[in-house]
Parts: C-alpha cells; sequence; structure tokens
C-alpha cells in the first residue's frame, strides 16, 4: 500500500508539473487548445503573466509533494505528503466552484485518492 502511496503522489507532483509548464511556458501555444470553450483565444495574451504566476504555485505544489518522496522518516513523509495534497485539493475544490467543474476531477480528485491511501496505508 505505500508503494501504490508513492505512485499516486508523485502522479499527483506530475500533474502539477505539467501545469508549470503549461502556465508557464506554453500558455499562448498549448494554453488555448486546453483551455478552448474556457477563454477566448484573444484572452491568452493579455492573461500571460497571470498564468505564468499560477504555474509558478502550481510549481510548488509539485516541490513539496516530491520533497515528501524523499524523506526517509516516515512520520514527516506522511505530514507533509498530507500537507501538500492537502493544499492540492483546496486549490482544485476553490477551482471547480470558481472557473471550473471540471478542475475537481482534474486537479482535487487524484489528489483525494492519493492521500486516502496515503493515510491507508499507515494502518
Amino acid at each position: 500500500m505505500a508503494i501504490l502511496s508513492s505512485i499516486l503522489i508523485a502522479f499527483v507532483a506530475l500533474e502539477h508539473l505539467y501545469i508549470l509548464w503549461l502556465e508557464m511556458f506554453a500558455w499562448e501555444t498549448r494554453g488555448p487548445k486546453v483551455f478552448k470553450g474556457s477563454l477566448k483565444p484573444e484572452m491568452f495574451p493579455p492573461t500571460k503573466v497571470l498564468a505564468a504566476n499560477q504555474g509558478l504555485y502550481n510549481g510548488f505544489l509539485a516541490a513539496g509533494l516530491i520533497w515528501s518522496l524523499l524523506i526517509s522518516d516516515e512520520n514527516w513523509k506522511v505530514y507533509v505528503a498530507a500537507f501538500f495534497l492537502g493544499c492540492v485539493i483546496v486549490a482544485g475544490v476553490y477551482g471547480a466552484a470558481t472557473a471550473s467543474k471540471r478542475i475537481f476531477y482534474v486537479q482535487a480528485m487524484p489528489a483525494i485518492i492519493a492521500l486516502i491511501v496515503l493515510l491507508v496505508s499507515r494502518y
């Protein structure tokens, strides 16, 4: 169960590294394809700096999750992973409530599953 937990945490981290790349480096190229229907194409250039800022925060979430995978003390590993997964869940719920319901399934749900498996693997 601990291996599954680590795999799920790594998946959530990779997802947030992808979001970092998308929002910081591919906002005007790949962004319109990913967010078609959510934003008009002409909105991508003027929102590039805002998206990059959001991408940076997603990078911090990924860094925290990756850090949790490198911690050798089992208690601290769980504490750090649970904290960062909780941050991802809050961000996903907020995004679903304010921007798009799809964010819940893409961002919050994987983190919820990872958190449940993490906590169950402790017992």
